[in-house]
C-alpha cells in the first residue's frame, strides 16, 4: 500500500519523490536499471522494515493498527528528515549549495523533501502511516 501512496502521488502531481529511484541511482547511472535496481532494494528495504516493526511489536507483546501507525509516523519523520543529508551519503545527488554535475546530477531532496513538491511531507507521511498501521494489524503477536 505504501508503494501505491507513493507512485500514486507521483502519478497525480503530489509529489516527485521516488524512493525506488533514489535507491537504484546509488548502484547505477542508468535510468531504466536504477528503478529496476531500485524496486528490488525498496522491497527488501520494505521486508527488513517490517520484521523490525515485528520485533518491536513482539517486544511490546502487542500489535494494533493504531501502534502501527504512530510507528510508521515516527518512520517516516525519519525518513523525511534524513532525506536532508541525502546529497552527503548518495553518490548521484547534487548538493543544496553546488550546482549538479556529470556525476551528480539529481536534485537534492531539500528540508523534508520539499524540493520534490510541497506535498512530499504528506504523501510520505501518509504513506508510511498506512504501512505501519496494516503492519500493526495483521502481523500475529503472542
Amino acid at each position: 500500500l505504501m508503494t501505491i501512496i507513493l507512485q500514486g502521488s507521483q502519478s497525480f502531481g503530489l509529489s516527485r519523490l521516488s524512493l525506488p529511484y533514489l535507491f537504484g541511482t546509488v548502484a547505477t547511472s542508468d535510468r531504466r536499471w536504477a528503478v529496476f535496481l531500485g524496486y528490488g532494494f525498496y522491497t527488501a528495504g520494505g521486508s527488513l522494515f517490517a520484521l523490525l516493526y515485528f520485533l518491536v511489536f513482539a517486544s511490546i507483546g502487542d500489535a494494533t493498527w493504531r501502534l502501527g501507525a504512530v510507528m510508521g509516523a515516527l518512520h517516516g519523520l525519519a525518513l523525511l528528515t534524513m532525506l536532508t543529508v541525502a546529497p552527503q551519503l548518495h553518490p548521484r545527488i547534487a548538493s543544496e549549495y553546488d550546482p549538479p554535475v556529470a556525476t551528480r546530477r539529481l536534485e537534492p531532496p531539500g528540508f523534508l523533501g520539499l524540493n520534490y513538491g510541497p506535498r512530499t511531507p504528506l504523501t510520505t507521511m501518509l504513506g508510511q502511516v498506512v504501512y505501519g498501521a496494516v503492519l500493526g494489524g495483521f502481523l500475529p503477536v503472542g
